[in-house]
C-alpha cells in the first residue's frame, strides 16, 4: 500500500437512477466538503449512460481523484477511463451488493466511506478483462445474467437484495447446465457446470465467495459450480452464505493470468452486475491497473 497521502480535490460522479444514489448525491456532496476534499465539479446523473463520458472528461481535464458514487455496475462502467492515467479512483457504496467496496475492505456507511477518502490511502489494484471489457470486481455465467437481463429496475432500485433474491428464485427454474471448457494456455478442462464466476476479489453479489481471490494478485479466478443438479448450486449458494465449513465442497478453482472460456451452448455473461457480452470469452488479468483509494487502516 502507498503511503502518499489521498488528493483533497477530485470530482464527484453519482448515478442518482441507483437504489440510493437520488437520495445520497446531495449528502455525499456535503459531507466530501465537510471532510476537507474540495469537490471540483459534483454530478448527479439519472442517466447511467452518461457517468463514463463524464469520468472521461474529469480525467482528460486532469482531474488528481475521481469519486464514483453507485453500484458495482456504475464503478465497473467508469473505471475503463481511469486506465493508464494518474488519476486515483473513489469509491462511494450506493449500490445494492457493493462487492468491489468490500472486497477492498470499505466501509458501507456513506459518512464512514466519506471519511476513507478524506483521510485514506492509496492502493494499486488488479482489474478484471472480459473480451477487452475492463471490471472491477467480478463477472458471472449462469443464474446472475438470467437476473440481470430480466429483472425490473423498480424491483432492483426498491427492495434491493431482497428483490435479487426474490427474481433469482423466479429464474432459478428457467435454468439449465451446461458444458464448460476453461483453456488456461496449457491445460483445456472440460466439465459440467451450472454457474461460473470470474473473480477478481473475494465477493460477488455481496456474498464472500473465495477466501483467496486477491484485488492485487496478479492472477484471476475462475470459480465452477461442478456438476448438472441445480440442487448442488443451491446448496453452494447456501453453504458460502453461511461460512459453511465445507463451503467450497461443490465448486473447482481455476488461477491463472488469462483464460480462454467457451460454454455449450453459448451464454451471456454479466459483468458486475451488467450482462455485456457472451461466450466465447477471453479472460485476463490487467496487473495493477489503477489505483484506488481505501481506508488508512
Amino acid at each position: 500500500m502507498d503511503d502518499t497521502p489521498l488528493p483533497r480535490e477530485a470530482v464527484l460522479v453519482v448515478n442518482a437512477r441507483s437504489r440510493r444514489g437520488e437520495a445520497m448525491f446531495k449528502r455525499a456532496r456535503d459531507a466530501l466538503e465537510a471532510a476537507g476534499v474540495r469537490l471540483i465539479a459534483a454530478h448527479g446523473l439519472r442517466d447511467p449512460s452518461h457517468m463514463a463520458p463524464t469520468v472521461r472528461r474529469s480525467v482528460q481535464a486532469g482531474a488528481p481523484m475521481v469519486i464514483v458514487g453507485g453500484g458495482d455496475g456504475s464503478l465497473s462502467g467508469t473505471v475503463d477511463e481511469l486506465v493508464g492515467s494518474d488519476c486515483v479512483f473513489a469509491v462511494l457504496p450506493l449500490g445494492t451488493a457493493n462487492s468491489f467496496a468490500r472486497t477492498l475492505g470499505l466501509p458501507l456507511d456513506l459518512e464512514a466511506a466519506v471519511a476513507a477518502i478524506a483521510n485514506g490511502r492509496r492502493r494499486r489494484v488488479d482489474l478484471g478483462v472480459i473480451n477487452g471489457d475492463y471490471f472491477v470486481n467480478s463477472a458471472s455465467i449462469g443464474l446472475s445474467p438470467l437476473i440481470g437481463a430480466t429483472v425490473p429496475h423498480g424491483l432492483k432500485r426498491y427492495l434491493g437484495r431482497l428483490g435479487y433474491l426474490i427474481w433469482a428464485v423466479r429464474c432459478f427454474f428457467n435454468l439449465r447446465p451446461f458444458r464448460l471448457v476453461i483453456d488456461d494456455g496449457n491445460v483445456e478442462h472440460r466439465l459440467w457446470s451450472t454457474e461460473v464466476r470470474i473473480l477478481n476479489g473475494r465477493f460477488h453479489g455481496g456474498v464472500e465467495l473465495s477466501e483467496t481471490a486477491e484485488v492485487d494478485s496478479g492472477r484471476i479466478m475462475i470459480q465452477a459450480v461442478t456438476g448438472r443438479s441445480l440442487m448442488r448450486l443451491c446448496a453452494d449458494w447456501y453453504a458460502k452464505f453461511f461460512k459453511l465449513r465445507d463451503r467450497d465442497a461443490h465448486t473447482q478453482e481455476f488461477v491463472a493470468s488469462a483464460f480462454r472460456i467457451d460454454t455449450r451452448p453459448r451464454l451471456r455473461i454479466s459483468i458486475d452486475g451488467e450482462v455485456l457480452t457472451r461466450t466465447p470469452a477471453d479472460v485476463r488479468i490487467a496487473a495493477a491497473a489503477i489505483e484506488v483509494a481505501v481506508a488508512a487502516d
